[in-house]
C-alpha cells in the first residue's frame, strides 16, 4: 500500500465542516453513517436527482492532488465515475459503489488477485493525462536517498536486498513509462458495484510502467506460497514484459523502505512482507 499520513484528530472537525459546505452547495442528503479513512472522510448520500453517491473530502497532498483527473480519463473504466469535484479542495463526488463488499472479501485470493490483474490492464490501459506526478522523478529521488537509507537500515540483509532493488533499478529508470497508474491498487481498494463486478477506489496518481502497480497485489493478503504464481499471473494480465516488471517491483519495494527508515517506522508486519515479496523476486 502506498504509505499515507493519517489525518490527525484535530484536523477532522475541519474535513466535518468542508463536508457540510458541500451538501449544501451541492444538494446532497446524506444517506448512511461517514466512513473515516487514513487521510480522507467519506459520506454517503443521495443527490437532487435520488442519484446515490460519496462525496469524499480530504486534505490536499502530491498524492491525491490527481484523483479527480485520473477518474476523469478512466470515466468509469474499471474505476468509479466521478460525478463532480471541487479543483481548490481536491473534494470529489463519486459514484456510490458497495463498501460492505470489499474485493477483501473474496475468500478465494487466487481469484481475487486475477480480478486485480484485470482492474489494472484496464487501468493502465490509458495514457497518462498531463500534469500528474511522474515515476522519473520519482526513481531519481529514490537513488538519490538511498546512500542515507543504507547508512541507516540496522540489518544486514535488508542493506545487501536494498542494494539489490537500487540496482533493478538502475536497469530500468532511463524509461519510466506513461501509463496512468492507480498506484495504490489493493483488496481494500477495489469495491463491488451494481455497475459492474468490481471497480477500484481510491487512486494515488502517477505517470508511469504498470510494473510499478504490482506490488500491493503481491504484498496484501500476502502468501509465501503463491508470490511467484501471483506475479507471473499479474505480469500476464497486463502484457508486461516479466524481467522489468520484476524490476520495477523491486524498486517499489525500495521506495517502501526508504518511507519506513526515513519515518523510523521499521519493523511492522506489513513491512516486512514488502521485504520478502522482494527476496521472493530476487531469486527469480
Amino acid at each position: 500500500m502506498v504509505t499515507r499520513v493519517p489525518t490527525p484528530p484535530s484536523d477532522r472537525p475541519a474535513l466535518t465542516h468542508r463536508a457540510n459546505h458541500f451538501l449544501t452547495h451541492w444538494n446532497l442528503r446524506p444517506d448512511g453513517r461517514p466512513m473515516s479513512g487514513i487521510a480522507a472522510l467519506v459520506l454517503p448520500v443521495t443527490t437532487a436527482d435520488g442519484t446515490p453517491a460519496a462525496l469524499k473530502v480530504q486534505h490536499l497532498d502530491d498524492e491525491c492532488a490527481g484523483e479527480a483527473a485520473a477518474l476523469l480519463t478512466w470515466a468509469g473504466d474499471g474505476a468509479a465515475r466521478l460525478l463532480a469535484h471541487d479543483p481548490p479542495t481536491g473534494t470529489l463526488l463519486l459514484e456510490r459503489l458497495d463498501e460492505h463488499r470489499p474485493l477483501s472479501a473474496l475468500p478465494d485470493t487466487r481469484e481475487a488477485a486475477d480480478v486485480l490483474g484485470g482492474l489494472l490492464a484496464r487501468l493502465t490501459a490509458h495514457p497518462a493525462p498531463p500534469g500528474l506526478r511522474r515515476l522519473g522523478d520519482i526513481a531519481r529521488g529514490m537513488a538519490e536517498r538511498l546512500p542515507q537509507a543504507l547508512r541507516t537500515e540496522p540489518d544486514p540483509a535488508t542493506r545487501r536486498l536494498l542494494r539489490d532493488c537500487a540496482a533493478a533499478l538502475r536497469e530500468v529508470a532511463d524509461e519510466p513509462g506513461d501509463r496512468l497508474l492507480h498506484w495504490d491498487l489493493h483488496y481494500g481498494n477495489v469495491l463491488a458495484s451494481a455497475r459492474a463486478p468490481w471497480l477500484a477506489i481510491d487512486p494515488k496518481p502517477l505517470a508511469g510502467d504498470p510494473g510499478f502497480e504490482l506490488l500491493p497485489a503481491l504484498a496484501n493478503r500476502y502468501d509465501p506460497a503463491d508470490t511467484h504464481r501471483r506475479f507471473d499471473a499479474l505480469t500476464d494480465a497486463l502484457g508486461l514484459d516479466r524481467e522489468r516488471a520484476r524490476a520495477w517491483t523491486l524498486a517499489r519495494v525500495l521506495q517502501n523502505r526508504l518511507w519506513q527508515l526515513e519515518e523510523g517506522e521499521i519493523g511492522r508486519p506489513e513491512d516486512d512482507v514488502r521485504l520478502a515479496v522482494g527476496r521472493a523476486l530476487r531469486a527469480l
